[in-house]
């Protein structure tokens, strides 16, 4: 039997001579990430929140990419 989650989208935010990203699990929809990025790319920075409420800050200038998972149920469990 599988449990399904609630609809989380994936964020994976590269930041620039970093090798590592940051990576986490939002409420918000892909409209209003797109619009957060894109307001971002204008000047200052990017502001995200993730699923149990934490904000993340990115300074623009410093921001390599940011990918935008889905937003499907993930189920977790054993499938039969």
């Amino acid at each position: 039997m599988s449990i399904p989650y609630p609809d989380d989208m994936d964020i994976r935010i590269g930041i620039k001579d970093t090798a590592r990203e940051i990576a986490f699990d939002s409420a918000q929809t892909v409209a209003e990430v797109e619009q957060a990025v894109t307001a971002a790319f204008d000047g200052g920075h990017l502001s995200l929140d993730d699923a149990k409420g934490r904000r993340y800050l990115v300074p623009s200038a410093q921001i390599a990419y940011v990918e935008i998972g889905s937003e499907s149920t993930r189920r977790v469990g054993f499938v039969a």
